[in-house]
């Protein structure tokens, strides 16, 4: 058995950005944007533009939900709590409720292990507040 092949779009920026945009709205301005900011490291964020979000949530194969599920598991158990604050509002606008997030990170305790479902909960808190 051979797995689908999944089309990968040919422009990974502006697929990237449509991503990006599709699940941040109004966050990023339309039009071609300049995400360097002249510090450290600036090319990190256009690296994800194209490698992360054109490459992979561009793709076609999941929903943007079923994305948000898989994504928010990995950085539970990563301990990425800056990138689950953002996650979390993504999963949001793709149609999680805040009880399946919960039961997203209750689930992940038994997985991840109950630090790092703490430290979920407490990113979900600061990025869904009540």
């Amino acid at each position: 058995m051979t797995a689908k092949n999944v089309e990968e779009p040919t422009d990974l920026r502006g697929a990237g950005l449509k991503a990006m945009r599709d699940a941040l709205p109004g966050v990023f301005p339309d039009g071609d944007i300049d995400l360097r900011d002249g510090r450290l490291g600036e090319e990190l964020v256009e690296i994800g533009l194209t490698s992360v979000w054109g490459s992979l949530w561009a793709r076609e194969g999941l929903s943007p939900r079923d994305r948000s599920l898989v994504t928010l598991g990995i950085l539970i158990a990563l301990g990425a709590e800056t990138e689950l604050r953002t996650h979390f509002r993504i999963g949001v606008t793709n149609g999680l409720t805040r009880d399946e997030i919960a039961e997203v990170i209750y689930h992940a305790s038994g997985y991840a292990g109950f630090p790092a479902a703490t430290a979920a909960r407490n990113a979900a808190r600061e990025a869904l507040p009540d």
